[in-house]
């Protein structure tokens, strides 16, 4: 009888403690826009182009000042920050084509696979870039394994970039539109069909384009990669942040207070073709560039006006970032591409995207949390998107499977402690292949070049990169690489 009468009174105590973990966990939101430089945010120093929504973060929370995507360019980043790997020690995770297989095996520990057995509600939006399917994937039928196999419960993608076909959305596993009788054909080889391409019909093109960008024309602009079919499900690339917004937007209205949610929502812009929207146009002075700039801007007001509005602000982290340095590209010609360096994109630092030199990975990292983050704050921790498979598990309450994670570090304290408090010893770094690499150890950095010599800089006193030192200190050049030689055996 008394078991009986207890069994009521177990159950409320259980309920009130999962809801008091649930409240001490947060929410998670993890904004990786693209190709936005460390001098592209007004917090980081840019003067011509204006970020209110983006320094409301920096003011509301931690600005960080030595953070880093894990490679110059955007596959990499992406495939170290789902892992906590180093992109190189796996061959085929350059830059992909629209039509790679996934990259990521389903077996492996995932930043979303972790949070979703720790009781999350996963979801992405965005730019995926890390490929689908076991074999080339065909649009017109199911497309797995993708971001769902890999633990998100929610998937709307764009399958790799803006300049590459299939210029279409998936939604979970299949095209969103598609209408079966116009099947969509892919090819990176070879035309197919006979649809104009940026080379044939130039006149078409609403922004000119170099030959590597002058393939299939959808919408006006000339992308890599041929494609025909699939005309109701094709984007406007000008409506492409509109739809990724309301799509992030609508992910967080379906949430629910008590049970925790991460959302990776991976924005296209800055990424090349910049294309606008017409309200955006002209209102940076800065082309076409500084317009898409404050296009994310709003994109991330509108998910910050979101959680304010649903009541989710206080308990949820909300991470922005880039996943690579920001560059001035003549890749198409918008015609405003003389105004685009009037904003630069790293600031001060060396070097731009594709580049081992700090402009190519250093990059902005804000991050708030009000329930834990003081506001305002500032950090110099060193550390890299790929620490946060085991930083969020921390957050979350979880561990990371057992050889997960194999070269992240926990960056915690980092995150949400005194400004002051450390991040990583060192960190490898890489463009778009497995070599040559850069190791940061320290205020230290060492590169690596194609043709087997080294440059040393030390970036506490030389952030610039200006001043090689590696024929005045041998003994530290030796000893750096030693020390790379000995991560890249490991593990």
């Amino acid at each position: 009888m008394m078991k009986n009468l207890l069994r009521p009174a177990l159950a409320g105590v259980s309920l009130l403690l999962a809801a008091a973990q649930a409240a001490d966990r947060p929410n998670i939101i993890f904004i990786l826009s693209d190709d936005v430089g460390y001098g592209d945010l007004v917090c980081y120093g840019a003067n011509q182009v204006k970020t209110p929504n983006l320094d409301r973060l920096a003011r509301e929370g931690r600005q960080f000042m030595d953070a880093h995507s894990p490679a110059s360019v955007c596959t990499p980043t992406r495939f170290a920050f789902m892992t906590g790997q180093y992109a190189w020690r796996h061959k085929g995770t350059g830059i992909a084509p629209g039509n790679a297989t996934l990259l990521i095996p389903v077996s492996t520990p995932t930043v979303p696979s972790v949070l979703k057995q720790a009781g999350y509600q996963t979801g992405i939006v965005g730019k995926w870039h890390l490929g689908l399917g076991t074999t080339e994937p065909d649009f017109n039928q199911e497309i797995k394994p993708g971001p769902l196999e890999l633990g998100f419960g929610y998937s709307f993608i764009i399958p790799a970039t803006g300049d590459r076909v299939p210029c279409v959305f998936i939604e979970n596993h299949r095209v969103a539109g598609l209408d079966p009788a116009d099947p969509i054909r892919v090819s990176y080889g070879k035309p197919v069909g006979n649809e104009p391409t940026g080379l044939t019909h130039p006149e078409r093109l609403i922004i000119k384009a170099d030959k590597n960008h002058s393939q299939a024309i959808v919408n006006g602009v000339s992308r890599i990669g041929y494609m025909t079919g699939g005309t109701a499900a094709l984007w406007k690339d000008q409506d492409i942040a509109d739809v990724l917004t309301r799509k992030a937007v609508a992910f967080l209205e379906k949430q629910k207070a008590g049970t925790p949610f991460f959302l990776y929502f991976t924005p296209h812009d800055i990424h090349e073709p910049m294309v606008p929207h017409p309200r955006f146009r002209g209102t940076s002075g800065c082309g076409w560039r500084g317009d898409v700039i404050h296009q994310l801007d709003w994109s991330v007001g509108e998910v910050l006006n979101a959680l304010d509005r649903l009541g989710f602000t206080q308990n949820t982290l909300v991470i922005f970032t880039s996943d690579n340095g920001g560059a001035i590209k003549n890749t198409y010609d918008d015609g405003t591409n003389h105004l685009h360096a009037k904003q630069p994109p790293n600031g001060t630092l060396r070097g731009q995207k594709g580049s081992l030199y700090e402009g190519g990975h250093r990059v902005p990292f804000l991050a708030r949390w009000p329930a834990r983050i003081p506001a305002g704050s500032k950090s110099e921790a060193l550390f890299a998107h790929l620490d946060m498979l085991p930083t969020f598990a921390s957050l979350a309450g979880t561990k990371v499977p057992a050889g997960g994670a194999p070269d992240a570090v926990n960056v915690t304290a980092a995150l949400t402690g005194p400004a002051g408090a450390k991040g990583r010893d060192s960190l490898v770094l890489q463009n778009n292949n497995q070599a040559p690499l850069a190791l940061r150890a320290g205020g230290w950095k060492l590169l690596f070049k194609p043709n087997g010599t080294h440059e040393l800089y030390h970036l506490a006193a030389d952030p610039r990169e200006e001043k090689d030192v590696a024929a005045s200190d041998p003994e530290r050049v030796k000893a750096m690489a030693a020390q790379l030689a000995k991560i890249r055996g490991t593990p």
